[in-house]
């Protein structure tokens, strides 16, 4: 079943309300779909910076846990005017679970949509094989 672009945003949306971010202030919701469900999160922050999770890695997270480990789409959405664009680290854990070069639909609070390709955001990921 092909991926509801919409209900995936609106996923996303949705974790954002579920956001923990008392240092940044910048609630962030990302939502996967995976095996024909969505799976969706919210940003983690830590006072201690480097150990803040990430919406994105914490949705795909939720999917593999669940036993699907071929991510067909992602949606982000960033509250406020912040530019809705993944992380590096971000970008190359959607890299390692990507069912070839997924859509990336981004939505910030300023109502701004941008539907993009994974490959437009990291041209040449990490790679060991």
């Amino acid at each position: 079943m092909p991926v509801n672009r919409a209900k995936l945003l609106s996923a996303a949306k949705n974790a954002a309300k579920n956001s923990y971010s008392p240092y940044s202030g910048i609630k962030v919701g990302a939502a996967v779909y995976a095996g024909g469900k969505i799976f969706s999160a919210a940003n983690v922050e830590n006072a201690s910076y480097g150990l803040t999770a990430c919406a994105e890695r914490n949705a795909v997270a939720s999917a593999v846990s669940s036993g699907n480990r071929k991510i067909e789409a992602v949606a982000l959405f960033i509250s406020g005017k912040h530019e809705p664009v993944p992380c590096g680290a971000c970008l190359q854990v959607l890299q390692e679970f990507a069912k070839g070069d997924i859509p990336v639909i981004s939505a910030s609070g300023n109502g701004e949509i941008r539907i993009s390709r994974l490959s437009s955001f990291l041209p040449k990921p990490f790679k060991i094989k």
